[in-house]
């Protein structure tokens, strides 16, 4: 008797398989490191600043234990803190708003546009409503550009610049990507960007970067990634914190950012493979004229009643998928007493309810993409 075999299971995010590409190059750069023995600071974090600094076109990049890390100490760096409203996407991963409850200033939500998943920028004047309603000063917005895509920052600065607010991008997944032909790092006051390791551009623990034109800026945030040292380490100008990248993950990253336009080119391939095989039976993630995205997740819309049902099918058949995110900000336990804009929230909540993200990385082969694509047909046409 013939017995079925099961297909193995598909990695959500194959970080094995950069592994495999860049093991040797790796390696050697990590032997550096050992060999030398400058673990904090070394040589291979400055020089890995100035690569990815020459990569997005900002000015400086000052790099720092994680991506949320590099929004605190930008949000130190502008100097908001208790009093202040900083606006916020509810529609996003908590640590937008983490952030600014973390200096001591209060996230004021507001809601997204749908179809880009990011914020709309329409609706900013109601937060700034809103907040001056609590009795807070906006001083800030952290657009976030979620699953990859940039937001419409043009939009977003046009709207920004009469209210007085200070722009952070968060683009710990969309690093990498381009907004009107220019990468992402030279929008706003400061960029934020992530090296988790399931980041497009990610590092083999935890890792992150501020990337910002004004010297100032830089200057503040070199000193307050060290516990706000002046002159030298014990002369403390400010409070700070320590949050310095790893010269290893430096020199990880360094290898990495060698190859990372190519596996750019690649998400692209696969991104557009789903998009033409899943049109007719979801709505499909789209990318406006003038940007292009990294693709940090690939993240379609279906019926929230079938959701459940359709990651089950998937999942029986050894395809694993994601919800970013389950629960919009605004209703979290932590953060559902903070401030909601004027318009309301309505597209956050739907989105919540209808999102589903399948496998998405540069080294999707399309025999293994094609797996993905049949499964996913049938279960939605179930």
């Amino acid at each position: 008797m013939n017995l079925r075999t099961n297909p193995p299971p598909i990695p959500f995010i194959d970080v094995a398989a950069q592994r495999r590409r860049l093991g040797p190059a790796i390696d050697a750069a990590v032997a550096r490191v050992l060999n030398h023995c400058q673990f904090i600071l070394g040589p291979e974090v400055r020089a890995f600043e100035t690569e990815l600094a020459a990569f997005c076109g900002a000015r400086h990049v000052v790099t720092c234990a994680s991506g949320t890390d590099a929004l605190v100490l930008a949000l130190r760096a502008m100097g908001i803190g208790p009093g202040d409203a900083v606006l916020c996407p509810s529609f996003t991963f908590c640590a937008t708003a983490e952030v600014a409850a973390l200096v001591g200033a209060t996230p004021v939500f507001l809601d997204v546009d749908a179809t880009t998943f990011n914020i709309d920028a329409t609706h900013i004047e109601g937060a700034v409503a809103a907040a001056k309603e609590a009795g807070l000063r906006p001083k800030a917005i952290i657009p976030v550009d979620l699953f990859g895509l940039p937001a419409d920052h043009s939009a977003i600065a046009a709207a920004a610049e009469p209210e007085g607010l200070l722009v952070l991008d968060d683009a710990a997944q969309g690093f990498g990507a381009t907004y009107n032909n220019r990468r992402l790092g030279t929008f706003g006051q400061a960029t934020a960007t992530s090296f988790f390791p399931a980041k497009p551009l990610g590092c083999y623990g935890d890792g992150g970067a501020v990337m910002t034109d004004d010297d100032g800026l830089s200057e503040t945030l070199r000193s307050l990634r060290v516990h706000g040292q002046g002159s030298d380490k014990y002369d403390n100008v400010s409070i700070g914190l320590a949050s310095r990248l790893d010269t290893i993950q430096a020199a990880v990253l360094s290898e990495k950012l060698k190859i990372f336009p190519d596996e750019i080119d690649s998400r692209n391939k696969v991104a557009r493979r789903y998009n033409e095989a899943l049109t007719d039976v979801a709505t499909v993630p789209a990318v406006p004229a003038g940007s292009t995205s990294v693709w940090a997740q690939y993240t379609i819309r279906i019926s929230a009643a079938r959701r459940a049902a359709v990651a089950a099918a998937l999942k029986s058949e050894g395809i694993p998928t994601a919800i970013y995110y389950p629960i919009p900000l605004h209703r979290q336990q932590a953060y559902k007493h903070y401030p909601v804009g004027k318009s309301g929230v309505a597209a956050s909540d739907r989105l919540a309810s209808e999102v589903i993200s399948l496998p998405m990385h540069a080294y999707l082969d399309a025999a293994t993409q094609d797996r993905i694509i049949d499964a996913t047909r049938r279960a939605l046409k179930k």
